[in-house]
């Protein structure tokens, strides 16, 4: 095994006694995973070339402190915590604790005692695979509602701008068709301003908030819809790929859900707790979650697992449904993108065409009633 000739680096790390710097570096780590995961990433490679698991973090904290000379890094201070709480006897995963998702940890746990490289290598792929999910999932969601916003925006700037100008020009004239339209929603617009800018922005955290507790059989048919059938798709990608990491890993099948559910949101533990109940009674894993009438996490996939769960190497066969999934899904959730990117666009262009033809309505109306007065 390589040696490290050198002191241990943790001795020169910050004090641990600055307990904001360390709450801190907590929360950037927390919510760095790209870092986090290049840290993994360098601790598998020192690991497969038979470095011990403390010289390894030893020399990623040198790296990241440059030799001790920014021992302050919010990374620095993580790896350094780390190795102090390894050198105290705990296995990693604990090591993690308030440092990474409880994910991370549970997946790291599995390979504390068998293979730890491994299990850092599971959970890379499984991170990686929620990440290429985020984007476009963010892409889907971001532009239609920008639209969305603009289009009230739009119609505000009408309401309040353009027609009471219009209707100082002919107070006297009975407003039919497209213009009478144009002038109520003037009028409601300059009553309700308040409303009408804060109902999208309310509808999102609403949805936000309750998409990950929200459960039922209402539930079920809302997933068929976005945004909830992204949401559906990304927990359904994310438990499969960590499931399949697991029982590679050597986790019995009801262990590794039992401790997926461990923390997971209520909707995925419904969803969890529902296809348990079916495998303690001797249902394979696609019999299991047919049962429980959730579709999740995809009709398809279901079919796929009631033959898989009956091969010798179903260990195999579930990592690589789980990863051409991931490919699907990718392509699946792009497309729904591209489909709610064309309503938000046909909305706003809606309300576009409509102003123009209620103001044209209006002038036509306007030049009318002046006619009639002479």
């Amino acid at each position: 095994m390589p040696e490290i000739k050198k002191k241990s680096a943790f001795n020169k790390a910050m004090s641990t006694n600055n307990k904001w710097l360390l709450t801190y570096a907590k929360i950037i780590c927390n919510l760095s995973n790209k870092k986090r995961l290049k840290i993994y990433r360098k601790l598998s490679a020192l690991l497969r070339n038979r470095f011990s698991l403390m010289n390894a973090l030893d020399m990623i904290y040198n790296g990241i402190s440059e030799e001790g000379r920014k021992p302050n890094d919010s990374m620095a201070i993580a790896v350094s915590m780390w190795g102090r709480s390894l050198q105290e006897g705990h296995p990693f995963s604990d090591c993690l604790k308030g440092w990474a998702p409880s994910r991370e940890r549970l997946m790291l746990s599995v390979g504390d005692v068998a293979d730890l490289e491994s299990a850092l290598m599971n959970l890379i792929k499984v991170a990686e695979g929620s990440t290429r999910m985020i984007r476009p999932i963010i892409n889907a969601v971001a532009y239609p509602i920008f639209l969305m916003m603009m289009s009230v925006l739009i119609l505000y700037a009408i309401g309040v701008y353009m027609v009471p100008p219009m209707l100082s020009a002919a107070p006297n004239t009975v407003w039919t068709g497209t213009a009478k339209t144009l002038i109520d929603l003037s009028e409601w617009i300059q009553e309700h301003w308040k409303f009408a800018f804060s109902i999208i922005p309310v509808a999102c955290i609403i949805i936000y908030a309750t998409i990950g507790i929200w459960t039922g059989k209402v539930r079920v048919k809302f997933d068929r819809i976005p945004p909830w059938s992204l949401y559906k798709i990304f927990t359904g990608i994310t438990w499969l790929l960590a499931l399949s990491a697991l029982v590679k890993g050597g986790v019995p099948l009801s262990v590794a859900l039992t401790s997926l559910r461990r923390d997971s949101s209520r909707y995925l533990k419904e969803r969890i707790d529902g296809a348990l109940s079916f495998i303690k009674n001797g249902d394979n894993l696609g019999e299991a979650l047919d049962a429980s009438n959730f579709e999740f996490p995809d009709k398809q996939i279901i079919a796929d697992l009631k033959i898989y769960s009956e091969l010798d190497n179903f260990e195999e066969a579930l990592d690589k449904l789980a990863n051409e999934w991931l490919e699907e899904s990718v392509y699946i959730i792009e497309q729904k993108s591209e489909i709610m990117n064309a309503v938000a666009l046909l909305l706003i262009s809606s309300i576009i065409a409509w102003t123009v033809f209620g103001t044209f309505d209006m002038q036509d109306q306007i030049t009318t009633s002046m006619g009639r007065a002479r």
